[in-house]
């Protein structure tokens, strides 16, 4: 699981895991943030509009509402301002969930 300790959303998707035992590693983007690599495939896989965060704080205060980006210069933003990605990541195989939805946590990860 990838996010921000402080991050409401994974704050219940790790509560979520811990009460069912499912194991997980925790990886804070504030100390080891993700590598354009790691975003891109996520994009491959959700398309860069799931995992940029348009409603966070982080997308307001860097004006992006109003810029023209292209998906590398996105890319790059996300890099940069790990913030701006949806949180938490999870990935186990070949599945990505990006936010927290109880739903779908039951349905992919249980």
């Amino acid at each position: 699981m990838y996010g921000i300790t402080n991050c409401g959303s994974v704050k219940k998707a790790r509560i979520f895991l811990e009460e069912r035992g499912i194991d997980y590693e925790f990886i804070d983007f504030k100390k080891f943030p993700p590598t354009i690599e790691l975003v891109k495939n996520w994009v491959e896989k959700q398309g860069i509009a799931k995992v940029v965060n348009n409603k966070g704080m982080t997308y307001k205060k860097l004006g992006l509402k109003d810029k023209n980006l292209s998906q590398e210069e996105l890319l790059e933003c996300c890099v940069q301002n790990p913030s701006l990605i949806k949180r938490p990541v999870v990935q186990r195989g070949d599945i990505l969930l990006l936010g927290f939805d109880e739903e779908i946590y039951k349905e992919n990860l249980c």
